[in-house]
């Protein structure tokens, strides 16, 4: 995946309207309490709670809506199902849809929907594996760190990439190696603006300008329910194509 495509992408959320701030809020406390429910409440033993609050943090969220939400995993006994959908949207861009839901039938139903309204096929899951690779995603504000010094403190702890744009680090790596570099980032004093797993494509489609607008207005679609909780293309989204979405 290119970095226009990661980069975009961090630069979308930073610049969020309120109303898209709002579901994002709503996403990041939904992965906060399921993360804690899951693996407890201590971020220093949970890696997915610890990214979830990194995120939440980048997000500027106040800090007792943080705690409301962890507090929330040990009273609440609703149960929610992580469901992973995959198809292809026209132009041949290749998609992955992850929701949290806690009804089936209601987040099928909408996701499928989309796909047969936008012109897209949903497929079979497995179908599009060989298509992306699970990495970590770490955004990371430069400050006054000096890229090559940061690099080398980072690889040992498995770094894949450091990528440097606009004062943000961009930073890699294997999936098996993203509770690592979490782990020596909090060692150095350093609070990321967001970690997460993401699904990288091995390789990024360009498409016209034109035409990627229009897949990632289908993006958005998905984006905008508010049981999907992120959506992977392989489409390189090029600085025009975010600029004309803004």
């Amino acid at each position: 995946m290119s970095g226009h495509s990661k980069w975009s992408t961090i630069k979308r959320k930073k610049g969020a309207n309120d109303a898209k701030r709002g579901k994002l809020f709503t996403k990041i406390i939904k992965e906060i309490t399921v993360a804690a429910s899951e693996g407890g409440s201590d971020t220093e033993t949970n890696p997915r709670l610890r990214a979830a609050v990194q995120n939440a943090k980048g997000m500027n969220m106040p800090k007792d809506t943080i705690q409301r939400a962890i507090s929330k995993a040990d009273r609440d006994n609703s149960s929610f199902l992580e469901l992973t959908f995959e198809g292809m949207l026209p132009h041949g861009v290749g998609v992955f849809v992850d929701s949290l839901t806690d009804n089936r039938n209601r987040t099928v139903s909408n996701v499928r929907a989309i796909f047969n309204k936008r012109g897209g096929n949903l497929g079979t899951n497995g179908s599009l594996s060989f298509m992306f690779d699970r990495k970590g995603v770490i955004s990371l504000s430069q400050g006054d760190l000096d890229p090559e010094e940061f690099e080398l403190e980072l690889i040992d702890a498995g770094v894949e990439e450091i990528e440097l744009e606009e004062g943000t680090f961009m930073i890699t790596t294997p999936m098996e190696d993203f509770h690592n570099v979490q782990l020596k980032l909090q060692e150095m004093g350093l609070e990321p603006e967001s970690a997460e797993l993401q699904r990288i494509p091995n390789d990024a489609l360009d498409l016209t300008t034109e035409q990627a607008i229009q897949i990632m207005k289908i993006v958005e679609e998905f984006e905008d329910d508010d049981d999907v909780q992120a959506v992977s293309h392989n489409l390189n989204v090029t600085d025009e194509v975010s600029e004309a979405l803004e």
